[in-house]
């Protein structure tokens, strides 16, 4: 039976809203299927604005390859500002995909990525214009099953009465499982009806459904276990790893925006995982292993992808781009194919261990000369040693002292405030080391036209991290830090004009810090801050620290408790019924590891150190070199 386009109904209020082409639809190499033809049917969900939502790469991939299925439609729908929210409130409109302005209540599935967790309360916005119940045990065989995917889904249990179900790490292949079980439910009748196809899933151990799981307290508010609460159903949930990233080489078809979004280029991941180990890194610990795209794949992705799109940037992107073991051959082949044209290509932020100059100018040989990121994140040597960011001062001020004297004047540094067992000293190393980077620069180009950014964000302890026993830092004390900071920057004569400052206060990341690490007693936190207008907690302009607080104590959840308490080595965790592979007992070492300076090596590099991923996953560390080389393409 066809579901009918909310379009007619939407379009009048377009006039009304700010950037009403957001919600237009009809981007090139979007799809939109007959919705008779298909058995199972996915709207795919990123919890933010078009203009955010639109670039991300995993959204992107899992549209694509649930489409290529024959039997299979996905459509994309994403949160609407609070102007347009209004209006569909007063005039009946629902929550709508883009594709084809179907009801999002419609379709079998509502899979939801977050990337972050300050993306919950536009959940529940969706769900609620929706037409779904917020709570999944009030939700019928008509609502689709609510889904969560993304790196904050390692810890769901905040958001877990409002989610049937989770996944855990790489989604291509575990989508595509998903259909699979939810086509041979349908096709069967919908035996059970809805606890029924969610029993087949969480009965797999790569779905995690958390109304199929009792979490019993302690006296003193830590928990005392987590137990399935129905046979069948595993102890843990394991995550998803994709081995042969080059046998799946999308997006094929990249889609190319309506309006103006935060990323507009073609991004290709060459690899992904990282074993740098840095530890307050979560993306780095819940891809692990390594897996690297072969050279050859890159090429054709990158070929295939400006000529699908149009796109004029290249971006090649992973969690540290420079270190894959063909990078230098990866940029020079791709540079001399594209130089002379209008294609220019870029890396993100650079480690500055694996810079070198070389590489910069092949990445800016067919473009204009942007900026050079660094993340040395630490302000002094000793809190580089606590988070295993390898980085000296003198490794640092070399590079960047090499990228001016070769023609760059703009140079941005990243750190974090608030990081364990950190002292005002550290952060105060962070305008010596600055105006150190500006005083060489100097030197070296015998010019005063440089610059120097030194931008700085709030430290969020993150679960699967060695980090996640560590007590979050005050807002207060951040925030009396950073001032700090920006006044011994300001009040330099000599170098303070030639260093920019942009920082974060410590208020949201307290909230993030809660979301992180939190159990299933602050869903009732998000419900109230949602139910009291909290939208969009993302963005600075529609945070307010206050209702969060106000929110808190009125269900009475404690927020020092869950951020600023230090957990101990055998509490039981909210995520540890969550397997990303990682030894819990390794995890523990390496805390204690940061508490007294030791540095951990890269086991891409060196032997082994016994983090558990491989044996657990059955997975292994992929890289080359493989020795081929990107041919020139006879028609650019």
């Amino acid at each position: 039976m066809s579901v009918e386009s909310l379009f007619p109904r939407l379009e009048p209020l377009l006039p009304k809203v700010q950037k009403p082409i957001q919600y237009v639809g009809g981007e090139l190499n979007s799809t939109v299927k007959d919705w008779d033809e298909a058995t199972v049917r996915w709207a795919l969900m990123y919890p933010d604005a078009y203009e955010v939502g639109l670039p991300n790469q995993g959204v992107q991939i899992l549209y694509e390859i649930l489409n290529e299925l024959p039997d299979t439609m996905a459509e994309r729908t994403y949160a609407v500002w609070p102007d347009l929210e209004a209006l569909m409130r007063a005039e009946g409109v629902p929550q709508f995909t883009v594709d084809a302005h179907r009801p999002v209540r419609a379709f079998d599935v509502l899979g939801v990525s977050f990337s972050t967790e300050l993306g919950y309360t536009n959940l529940l916005t969706a769900l609620d214009l929706a037409g779904i119940p917020l709570h999944a045990v009030d939700r019928t065989d008509d609502d689709p099953i609510v889904l969560a995917g993304g790196h904050a889904a390692f810890n769901p249990e905040p958001i877990a009465d409002f989610l049937d179900a989770a996944v855990l790490g790489d989604g291509e292949q575990i989508a595509i499982a998903i259909s699979e079980v939810i086509r041979e439910w349908k096709n069967e009748g919908e035996p059970g009806g809805r606890d029924g196809v969610l029993l087949r899933l969480a009965e797999t151990g790569g779905v995690y459904v958390p109304k199929f799981y009792d979490v019993e307290y302690l006296p003193d508010g830590r928990i005392k276990r987590v137990v399935p609460n129905r046979p069948g159903v595993p102890s843990r949930v394991f995550k998803h790893t994709v081995m042969d990233l080059d046998e799946w080489p999308y997006p094929k078809k990249p889609l190319v925006p309506l309006a103006e979004t935060v990323h507009e280029r073609f991004s290709v991941e060459i690899f992904r995982g990282c074993t740098r180990g840095c530890r307050f890194c979560q993306a780095g610990m819940i891809t692990r292993p390594v897996r690297e795209r072969s050279i050859t794949v890159i090429g054709d992705m990158v070929a295939n992808g400006i000529k699908e799109s149009g796109f004029n940037e290249v971006g090649l992107l992973s969690l540290s781009s420079a270190d894959h073991s063909e990078i230098a051959e990866v940029a020079k082949g791709l540079a001399d194919r594209y130089e002379g044209t209008n294609t220019s290509l870029s890396l993100p932020s650079t480690r500055v261990d694996a810079f070198n100059i070389d590489l910069a100018n092949e990445f800016s040989r067919n473009g204009r000369r942007s900026g050079l990121t660094f993340a040395p994140e630490g302000g002094s040597e000793r809190m580089r040693k606590v988070i295993n960011k390898m980085v000296t001062e003198e490794d640092l001020i070399r590079t960047v002292t090499t990228a001016y004297t070769q023609g760059w004047r703009q140079v941005k540094l990243y750190f974090m405030c608030g990081l364990p067992t950190e002292e005002d000293i550290d952060v105060l190393g962070i305008a010596d080391l600055a105006k150190k980077v500006i005083k060489a620069g100097r030197e070296a180009t015998g010019s005063r036209d440089i610059r120097c950014t030194v931008s700085i964000g709030g430290f969020v302890p993150k679960p699967h991290t060695p980090f996640q026993w560590a007590a979050q830092c005050d807002h207060e004390t951040v925030d009396r830090r950073l001032r700090e900071l920006r006044n011994s920057l300001r009040n330099d004569k000599q170098y303070g004009k030639a260093i920019g400052f942009r920082y974060h206060d410590g208020k949201p990341s307290i909230v993030e810090g809660l979301l992180s690490r939190g159990d299933r007693r602050v869903g009732a936190v998000i419900k109230a801050v949602w139910a009291d207008g909290g939208r969009f907690d993302g963005w600075s302009e529609h945070f307010s620290y206050e209702r969060w607080m106000k929110a808190s104590a009125e269900v009475g959840v404690d927020v020092d408790w869950f951020t600023t308490r230090e957990r101990e080595e055998h509490e039981v965790l909210p995520w540890d019924h969550l397997d990303a592979g990682l030894d819990r007992e390794w995890l523990w070492q390496d805390w204690q590891d940061a508490v007294n300076d030791v540095e951990v090596e890269d086991c891409r590099w060196t032997p082994c150190y016994d983090c558990g991923v491989c044996p657990t996953m059955g997975t292994e560390i992929q890289i080359g070199p493989t020795g081929r080389k990107l041919l020139p393409l006879t028609v650019v």
